[in-house]
């Protein structure tokens, strides 16, 4: 999945020389990774990752931080997590970018549970699962390895 997901990313910014792949805390920061190692891998692209800081279940908009400072001017952005439910952690974890001259802002997630009270919606998704509200979703990373349960 991952590297099915570096590929689509890469197409979409083939003709890039730099771009910014930001992982919101927690899982989105080690699939972040694992996609930067592929893109590394697949093309030319100098991929830089940052950490968007946040607390899920605190979010307010002062709390939201860049984990690394990078220049974002003139530069894509990529903004990943693991599991994108109502949109509501997306929006927050897009303000560190709004207003600082990033060239486009895009996103990514392994599954898309389709609940939306946000309007956001991911530019690159792993899989998309239709779920009832009372299902979860668990997402587990261990040694390169990604595995999506239902429970």
């Amino acid at each position: 999945m991952i590297k099915r997901l570096a590929y689509q990313v890469y197409e979409s910014n083939f003709d890039e020389k730099e771009l910014i792949v930001a992982g919101i805390s927690g899982k989105g920061d080690a699939v972040a990774s694992l996609l930067a190692k592929e893109l590394g891998e697949i093309s030319k692209i100098k991929v830089h990752v940052t950490s968007v800081l946040l607390d899920k279940d605190q979010l307010n908009r002062e709390q939201v931080k860049l984990g690394v400072p990078i220049s974002l001017s003139d530069k894509p952005v990529l903004v990943v997590d693991d599991v994108l439910n109502t949109g509501r952690t997306f929006v927050y974890a897009l303000l560190p970018f709004v207003g600082m001259g990033t060239k486009k802002i895009q996103t990514l997630v392994l599954v898309d549970r389709n609940h939306r009270l946000y309007p956001i919606s991911a530019d690159f998704i792993g899989m998309s699962l239709s779920t009832t509200l009372q299902e979860h979703v668990d997402v587990t990373i261990q040694k390169g390895k990604v595995n999506v349960f239902l429970r």
